[in-house]
């Protein structure tokens, strides 16, 4: 017996695949015989069982399963001589199949909430969702937001040249009541000549509003750094849609990244303890490998220190909510933005409280876009280009309902597949434990950003609640569900350190905004955590000095080349749109990398997927796996194609370049600006800014804590009470 095609049907209808097999598809050769899941085709001619097999009995067998929520077909032949016209049999049954099952990208429908509920809009469409959202504490609000996060992405991905209009440049003073001391219109952001207008209110009487040093749209992520910058002495605004404190994510972090927030000083050590929901022993990586070429195949990859710490995140964000307050800062929450208007000394955030309806304003030195993926500011900024890539990711906090024995909450599952490719996705696992019987699920995919198929949670959930038991065996009735967890994680190819922009005057994006985020892990909040030092100090230092020109805050990002070359990584797991891979290739080169990463010791695969490897061990482990697979590189070559090819060479010795230059300065820079901080600091505040970027991208640009000595504290600390006086203030 030996297998001849190995193919994926992109529809979750099975029996409609089944039923054209047998009825409608005409291999053009030999005698075709129904079987409970495909079809025989044979070469003799006469069937009847009771005579005896000729030795030259020639046969091919096609039968077709169910997984994941799609169809694959296997054609075997039953003998070693090859069956007549057999290659012509496989290309016009590929053929056949490909014509009349293409992929298929479904849209969400277009809904009126005002006729009917977001459960009854939905239920024609994604039943098992809306069967199992009614089943969770909030769930009509929850998937009234997920339906609200898929439009606003789709208009983003669908309109990136003309995305929504929500920055405003003037060239005067905001005159704060006084008539004639400002424009009468606004120009786009970017747009030098200013000819676009925009309404502005009326000269005589403007809007009234409160002054802030800064203000943050957006408080998943936004609120930890506003915590930080507010214990800085600065006066904050944080402004959220949502309810404060309600997180549609889980996080998970290591012990040593968490350890950041308490040299901060954000938080305490009894603090940090009181919102680890669970520690676990053990994270497993492990890839579907049962088509996987036997040499290929590896082990399960042991990750302990690798997200082992699943957090409370509700809980964190009220610490550092309460943390915010108590340094004087405000929340405003169920309030949407609508616009910026950038001033020369000043941003102008108008906004609507969605409680009443009404709008009212806030100004401040700098505005923070912490608004994720959805940010209409992130879109604006980096017009046709916002995202290369994005996860889709969907998933649930689930209490209880689980049998005995499915899972043991000492260990997770930080990257899993249970499936080859799925509709032209390579459908990924996370499981992280929580309090008591609590499980966190996550389902996502690597998917290169396109207009035709944006990629949508709801097909995602779809998913999720059909496939949840393949993966972990459960009676879905019996879950109790707590939360789902859901969202956009983006990614960005960036060439360079400044080839993605993340600021403007008066305004700069961090988190998911600023998509800077490892391609492997794929998560702002890791990303955030690890770089909350660099990104906090280099801003006290702008906003110090009145660094706050988008030359300065462009400076002010967590850029890693380290991470920025591994996204050829993430590429060769994404299917681009509208074409078919073998089924079993994303799950190859997963156990091909993975297993090499399994045969090393802990310490490299705990740097690697922390973002803290270097060109050396990079170059090494590229090696390697090009030797253990040269198919290796035809299937990136496939991918990637010539232009991202020819980028990433670019990214590549971009890597080599800021690897020279970090053996070069590394062990001598950080001391001379810790000796000579003070000095640098009063006689050039631009340079000592551009000079703190640096040493921080050569110290913590690998996600490496930064050791501070007692020096460089002092010099701080006398730094930020010397210059509180430069610090503007509203009463």
């Amino acid at each position: 017996m030996q297998e001849l095609l190995y193919i994926e049907i992109p529809t979750p209808d099975t029996s409609t695949v089944c039923k054209w097999l047998q009825t409608d598809f005409e291999p053009g050769i030999g005698e075709k015989l129904a079987t409970p899941d495909g079809f025989c085709l044979r070469m003799i001619g006469n069937t009847d069982n009771s005579r005896s097999i000729p030795e030259n009995f020639s046969e091919l067998s096609i039968f077709i399963w169910s997984v994941q929520r799609t169809t694959y077909l296997k054609l075997f032949r039953w003998s070693d001589q090859a069956f007549p016209q057999e290659k012509q049999i496989l290309k016009t049954l590929t053929t056949a199949i490909r014509s009349r099952f293409p992929h298929q990208y479904p849209e969400p429908p277009t809904i009126d909430l005002s006729q009917q509920s977001i459960f009854e809009a939905l239920a024609p469409h994604y039943p098992l969702t809306v069967k199992y959202f009614q089943k969770m504490p909030h769930g009509e609000y929850d998937l009234k937001r997920v339906y609200w996060w898929e439009q606003r992405w789709r208009q983003g991905v669908r309109n990136p040249q003309k995305p929504r209009q929500v920055l405003f440049a003037h060239q005067k003073e905001w005159g704060h009541g006084r008539q004639g001391s400002r424009e009468q219109g606004a120009g786009r952001v970017g747009d030098a000549e200013n000819k676009h207008k925009y309404p502005m209110p009326n000269a005589q009487c403007p809007m009234p509003h409160a002054q802030y040093d800064l203000i943050y749209i957006g408080s998943a992520l936004g609120v930890i750094h506003a915590a930080v910058m507010a214990k800085l002495g600065y006066k904050v605004l944080l402004v959220e849609r949502l309810p404060f404190g309600r997180m549609n994510r889980e996080w998970n972090i290591s012990r040593d990244e968490i350890q950041s927030l308490i040299n901060l000083g954000l938080l305490t050590s009894s603090e940090v303890e009181s919102i680890i929901a669970r520690e676990y022993k053990d994270g497993f990586n492990k890839f579907f490998d049962a088509y996987v070429p036997k040499q290929l195949k590896a082990p399960i990859l042991h990750t302990p220190t690798v997200l082992n710490l699943g957090l409370d995140s509700e809980r964190l964000l009220q610490l550092c909510g309460q943390k915010l307050l108590a340094a004087g800062g405000e929340i405003w929450d169920e309030t949407e933005f609508i616009k910026a208007d950038i001033y020369k000394s000043e941003v102008v955030v108008t906004l609507k409280n969605l409680s009443n309806q009404i709008d009212k304003q806030a100004s401040g030195r700098v505005l923070v876009d912490a608004m994720g993926t959805a940010s209409p500011i992130a879109w604006q900024l980096n017009g046709g280009r916002a995202f290369d890539s994005v996860c889709p990711t969907v998933g649930a906090v689930i209490e209880r309902g689980f049998e005995a024995g499915v899972w043991d909450s000492q260990y997770g599952d930080v990257l899993n597949s249970h499936g080859d490719i799925s509709r032209g996705r390579q459908l990924i696992w996370e499981l992280f434990p929580g309090t008591d019987e609590e499980l966190t699920f996550y389902l996502f995919h690597y998917h290169e950003v396109n207009a035709q198929n944006p990629g949508s949670l709801l097909e995602m959930y779809e998913d999720f609640f059909t496939i949840l038991p393949e993966y972990r065996r459960c009676d879905m009735d019996k879950l109790v569900w707590k939360k789902p967890t859901f969202g956009y994680i983006p990614g960005h190819f960036s060439v360079g350190s400044s080839d993605r922009t993340i600021a403007f005057d008066r305004l700069i994006a961090i988190g998911d905004a600023a998509s800077l985020q490892s391609p492997l892990v794929f998560t702002g909040f890791g990303s955030l955590v690890r770089n909350l030092e660099r990104l906090t100090t280099l801003l006290d230092i702008a906003l110090k000095h009145d660094l706050l020109s988008s030359r300065h805050l462009n400076q002010i990002r967590a850029f890693q080349n380290n991470i920025a070359v591994t996204w050829m990584f993430s590429k060769g797991m994404m299917v681009p749109t509208g074409k078919f891979l073998p089924p079993e290739r994303i799950n190859t080169m997963l156990n091909n990398f993975f297993g090499l990463l399994a045969d090393e010791p802990l310490e490299v695969a705990d740097d690697f997927i922390k973002d803290r490897f270097n060109l050396l061990t990079f170059n090494r482990l590229a090696l390697k796996a090009a030797k253990k697979n040269p198919a290796l590189l035809l299937w990136i070559w496939e991918l990637a194609g010539a232009k991202d090819l020819w980028r990433w060479l670019g990214n590549y010795f971009d890597f080599v370049r800021h690897s020279l230059i970090s053996a070069l300065l590394s062990g001598w820079l950080p001391i001379f600006l810790q000796r000579n901080g003070q000095w640098l600091e009063n006689r050039s505040p631009a340079l000592w800014l551009q000079l703190s970027a640096i040493n921080y991208a050569l110290t913590t640009g690998k996600g490496k804590p930064k050791v501070q000595t007692q020096e460089s504290k002092v010099h701080n600390q006398e730094s930020r009470v010397h210059s509180q006086e430069s610090i503007v203030k509203s009463p």
